[in-house]
């Protein structure tokens, strides 16, 4: 372990630029066999990390091989969707110069981008059940991570966000802001939204969460905002009720078992099957001594299960409450048996994203490009949430009426805690320390 490196990431406040947002640092200081940047894009509409790959290419590359240097990794691997041509030719370009680097490419079908997926895609290695890719000796950082570990080196902390601004809006973009910005600002941007009343989505449409208040501001795991009309079959799908999801499970399911046939932790050998939990809920037992309600601790919550439902119904619900009910109730996930192999026929049973794009009702936007552009307004305010990661809220350094400039540090970890320290975005004075987030007014 390099813990120069290890500690410029930690005190640069670096975090996965996606998802739950862990703290970068903690992957590197494992001595990771493989490195692999994830620059697959899960989810339909999101397009940053294959604009970043094309415009930084050579940035990346080299702090990719300087990470396999540093932590004495076997090889760093670049993971791209074949279809993200500009990006694979600005590797391309430069790949030569790093004998230990590799790009791989992988089809367009979800959730490829998934850590686990991924790993299985990219080194064949199956994680276990509960477990995460260094388990296996891998490190997963995706692209906008890997340029943050670059700008860390410089000393620079994590204090902008690239971020895709996308669905009913009259001129999609994707911006480079500063972190705590409200999504009202960047709506307006990119145009507008070209529906009354919007509601958004922060992140993917899959496993983003749905964002009424246009005024939350961007954080370090935000990817992208995408506007929809309240009516939208998306957002409807999003907001059923947890009582409506159990009525039609226990009169729509016909267990078919697609939902299990096409799930992806299935597929790489984890013992959940979601058509068994489904019969849970109807008959209040899975038929079977195999299967159990603990298994839900295995869903990712990815949603296939649902689109491949010819029901419509949404095993990932009923799995996240189980989920939420069998941790108030003191009872921890017990399933971490490693998979000796894949399913035989994963291959043949990848989700194209396109044909998903079709059914989330997002076939007018798919195809949209949100051409790269920097913000050029004036911020003059943001709302920096002191947890914006995996772990525990950061704890406050500032007090309200302190002037700061652009990257001091306004909130740190308490003792060994996970998690990741909060940096200024922009100059201004400390307006006001609430209990959950840090606010900074730009003075005139």
């Amino acid at each position: 372990m390099n813990e120069t490196l290890v500690n410029k990431v930690k005190e640069a406040g670096v975090v996965g630029a996606g998802g739950a947002g862990f703290p970068t640092a903690v992957k590197l200081e494992s001595a990771p066999e493989y490195i692999i940047v994830n620059g697959v894009e899960c989810e339909p509409l999101i397009q940053v990390d294959q604009q970043l790959t094309a415009m930084y290419a050579p940035i990346l590359l080299k702090t990719l091989d300087y990470l396999v240097e540093a932590l004495g990794a076997r090889q760093g691997i670049f993971a791209l969707k074949e279809k993200y041509a500009k990006a694979r030719q600005a590797l391309g370009r430069a790949i030569a110069e790093y004998p230990r680097l590799c790009v791989k490419t992988l089809p367009s079908a979800y959730p490829m981008g998934d850590e686990q997926v991924l790993v299985y895609e990219t080194i064949g290695r199956i994680v276990p059940e509960g477990g995460i890719p260094l388990n296996v000796g891998a490190a997963v950082v995706n692209v906008e991570s890997l340029l943050n570990i670059h700008h860390a080196l410089e000393g620079n902390p994590v204090v902008e966000k690239y971020i895709t601004v996308t669905g009913a809006v009259r001129s999609p973009r994707t911006f480079r802001v500063p972190l705590g910005i409200a999504m009202r600002e960047l709506i307006e941007k990119a145009g507008g939204a070209a529906v009354k009343d919007p509601v958004l989505i922060d992140g993917g449409p899959l496993m983003g969460k749905i964002e009424r208040n246009l005024d939350a501001p961007v954080i370090k795991t935000s990817k992208a905002v995408i506007v929809l009309s309240r009516d939208h079959p998306l957002v409807v799908t999003k907001e059923r009720p947890l009582d409506r999801v159990m009525r039609l499970a226990k009169t729509a399911c016909c267990h078919c078992m697609m939902c299990s046939d096409l799930c992806p932790r299935q597929l790489l050998g984890h013992t959940l099957f979601p058509d068994k939990l489904m019969r849970l809920a109807s008959y209040n037992s899975t038929c079977e001594t195999e299967a159990a309600a603990t298994s839900a601790y295995l869903c990712c919550e990815c949603r296939i299960c649902e689109y491949a439902c010819v029901m419509g119904l949404q095993p990932w619900k009923l799995n996240q409450e189980l989920k939420a009910r069998l941790r108030a109730a003191g009872i921890k996930n017990p399933h971490h048996a490693v998979p000796e192999k894949a399913n035989q026929f994963r291959h043949y049973r990848r989700y194209p994203v396109d044909k998903l794009a079709r059914q989330l009702g997002l076939s007018a936007f798919y195809h949209n490009d949100a051409p790269f552009e920097e913000y050029d307004g004036a911020v003059l305010k943001v709302t920096l949430p002191l947890r914006q990661h995996f772990g525990a809220p950061a704890l406050p350094v500032v007090k309200a009426g302190d002037m700061v400039r652009k990257g001091d540090r306004i909130a740190s970890m308490p003792g060994e805690a996970l998690g990741a320290p909060i940096h200024a975005s922009i100059d201004g004075k400390i307006s006001s320390i609430g209990g959950d987030a840090i606010v900074i007014e730009r003075g005139n």
